[in-house]
């Protein structure tokens, strides 16, 4: 039975407007009792409760346990990308597009930061709203552009950032704006302090543009935010960029930045990647500091960059990858490395297919992502045919890792503020509050089986590939608008791939793979070896000598 493939699709209720709030109301209140026990049968919570698991539980999904760094490092500058990807078809600007304007002296980063700015501001009077940013502080953006320029007046640029512009989801610490994570009650004063993350980037002169909208608290995955406003997919605003680093994604796929940092506790980074045509990275567990992020999933958090391009997502991580010693866990691991990242002779390399989870997506998913395997083939890959057990016992794991410790973060400090929450966000929190420390620790237990199960399949082969989404982005239906929607089919579908990565801490990255007949992006997800960002990476590159990128619908074109 263990090696059977146990995923299912389900159909579950569809509520929004008035039945959305009456449920809400009904699973904070005193009925709650009675609704529980059919709820978590269909979540397969009441399963989990008659299983028996002999592992330790793992709480933090850590692979390194050699010596402890000491000191912060990041990837050696001598390794960074040294030019950009020249992707097939509509070409985005890059990082390397913005330093070369500079230093040719066909623009400046004051240019540059007024045209992002009334980009934005364009964004938001589009119909309907883009809504990537939370905040945007145009006298502080103004001020970063005007010392970049004159840094490069002085011929003394800090580093190929310089007056790139960059966003940040509104999950992290950035100066001078406060950290809403998506709420209505949290951001009330700046933050002190920079995360490092954001520091690494302002130390190397990027203009920080501001911080983008998220889906609430980071709790599900379309980006549909009541307070902020509900993100839309540049390649049809009529459909969700998703989540939750649903603003980041769309600030690049808009072309309002060519990169932004993300979050990713359950396919945070990879599914607004997938949705929006880009790349988005979600590194090993401990690779990426989490110091200054607001505390919401500690065991299975990530951070990580959303770009348009394989080299703009590995610039990006190069920069903020590495140890820190403000954060501990982060000192697990080897230094960072890219050597032979950009190496496209591919003959050799194993790449590992489930192919009952793999084909377990919409039709188009699954031809698109067959495609792009005969690709690989062709550039002298071998598919490798593997198994995974227990990929029901990862979903349900992970969601009760991820809501448990989402809940103990709210409530610590913030319960009184629970009715202000959107009301899927207040749904899930309700729920998560009935699950039981032996849940949680039952969870742990199946993370140490899934990390086994999962470097099992990792001695087969070099890497595991899936499509990062079991669907395109869906439709906004009119209904979920403006207070949200619980849609829990299709959130299913959605996370499908995606959360065995934050379960396990192995390093996962989302790329496009296609386009569906309607446009709408594809993304293929490959899932590598712990510390082995740098195979990602690569096949990501290998993808975008293939791959015929479309342009979004919506799209500002800042240089030139």
């Amino acid at each position: 039975m263990d090696n059977q493939y146990d995923l299912k699709s389900v159909k579950l209720p569809y509520l929004s407007g008035g039945m959305l709030k009456l449920f809400a109301s009904l699973v904070e209140g005193p009925l709650k009792g009675l609704l529980t026990p059919s709820l978590f049968e269909s979540a397969g919570l009441n399963w989990l409760r008659t299983q028996h698991f002999d592992e330790n539980p793992t709480f933090h999904p850590i692979h390194h346990t050699g010596e402890l760094q000491t000191e912060a490092a990041s990837v050696p500058e001598n390794e960074f990308p040294q030019k950009a990807s020249l992707t097939k078809g509509f070409q985005f600007a890059s990082i390397h597009d913005f330093a070369k304007a500079y230093r040719d002296g066909t623009t400046t980063p004051e240019e540059v930061a007024q045209k992002v700015l009334d980009a934005i501001t364009a964004s938001d009077k589009y119909n309907p709203a883009l809504r990537a940013f939370i905040a945007v502080n145009r006298e502080d953006v103004m001020r970063q552009a005007r010392e970049s320029t004159q840094r490069f007046k002085a011929g003394k640029p800090l580093s190929i950032f310089d007056g790139v512009p960059v966003a940040i989801k509104d999950e992290m610490d950035m100066k001078p704006y406060p950290t809403t994570v998506g709420t209505a009650f949290l951001g009330k004063t700046p933050a002190k302090e920079d995360s490092t993350v954001a520091a690494r980037l302002r130390s190397a002169g990027a203009l920080l543009v501001g911080k983008t909208n998220m889906h609430e608290i980071g709790i599900n995955v379309t980006g549909l935010n009541p307070h902020h406003g509900t993100t839309r997919n540049p390649y049809n605003p009529n459909h969700y960029t998703g989540g939750s680093s649903s603003g980041s994604a769309t600030a690049v796929a808009a072309g309002l930045v060519p990169v932004a940092i993300g979050a990713d506790g359950g396919g945070s980074i990879r599914i607004p990647a997938a949705f929006c045509g880009l790349v988005g990275l979600k590194a090993t567990f401990g690779r990426v500091s989490e110091f200054g992020a607001f505390p919401l999933d500690w065991s299975i958090a990530h951070i990580g960059p959303i770009a348009a391009s394989a080299s703009d997502a590995a610039l990006t991580y190069a920069l903020i990858a590495g140890p820190d010693p403000k954060d501990p866990i982060s000192l697990h691991q080897p230094l960072p490395s890219l050597k032979g990242w950009d190496d496209l002779n591919l003959k050799g390399l194993k790449l590992g297919v489930y192919w009952e989870w793999f084909r377990h997506a919409d039709a188009e998913t699954v031809t698109v992502c067959e495609a792009m395997l005969k690709e690989y083939e062709k550039m002298g890959c071998e598919i490798v045919e593997i198994v995974i057990p227990n990929l029901e016992a990862n979903r349900i794991a992970h969601s009760v890792s991820i809501l448990s410790e989402m809940a103990q973060g709210m409530d610590a400090t913030y319960a009184a503020h629970h009715k202000e929450h959107a009301l899927d966000v207040r749904i899930n929190l309700a729920l998560a509050r009935q699950f039981s420390a032996t849940d949680y620790l039952a969870a742990q237990c199946i993370r140490t089986r899934m990390m086994n199960h999962f470097n099992n399949a990792l001695q087969k082969a070099d890497v595991i590939l899936t499509p990062t989404s079991g669907i395109p982005a869906p439709e906004i239906k009119k209904g979920a608008l403006p207070d949200g929607e619980s849609d829990l089919s299709t959130t299913i579908e959605i996370m499908r791939f995606v959360t065995a990565g934050n379960l396990t801490g192995l390093p996962a990255i989302s790329f496009p793979a296609g386009y569906t007949q309607n446009d709408l992006p594809i993304g293929m997800q490959v899932i590598g070896k712990a510390w082995d960002e740098k195979t990602l990476l690569r096949l990501a590159l290998a993808a975008e000598q293939v791959v015929e990128r479309k342009s979004p619908q919506v799209y500002y074109k800042i240089l030139g």
